[in-house]
């Protein structure tokens, strides 16, 4: 049976075998900060609909301006954003800049994230 310890203050018992599990996997500080800068970038309904439209296909500002019914530079400000955090990346060809997901992460992320806000 696990030790249980009696709080200093009031009538809470802390588990100290659960507790010590839990700590275990706990991630550090730097990491949480991390992962909370992405999800707080997926925060953002724009930045969370050029994600989806770039799920598909890799797509210049242009394309994806056109698409969303936003301005260039709106969805350039938001390119930047998603950039700075690895969530997307770039590749020039000639005067285009072609924009896709990072990587397979990102794209399922997205997916479970929708998965999840779609399952009854």
């Amino acid at each position: 049976m696990s030790e249980l310890t009696r709080a200093t203050h009031g009538t809470a018992y802390i588990d100290q075998d659960r507790a010590r599990e839990a700590q275990s996997h706990l991630i550090d500080d730097a990491t949480a900060e991390r992962l909370a800068e992405t999800f707080k970038a997926l925060s953002d309904p724009t930045r969370v609909r050029i994600i989806s439209t770039l799920s598909h296909t890799e797509l210049c500002v242009h394309d994806i301006a056109a698409t969303l019914g936003m301005t260039h530079s709106a969805i350039s400000h938001q390119l930047r954003t998603l950039r700075e955090l690895r969530l997307v990346k770039f590749r020039r060809e000639g005067r285009h800049i072609y924009y896709s997901l990072d990587d397979e992460h990102i794209q399922d992320l997205f997916r479970q994230g929708l998965d999840h806000i779609l399952h009854d």
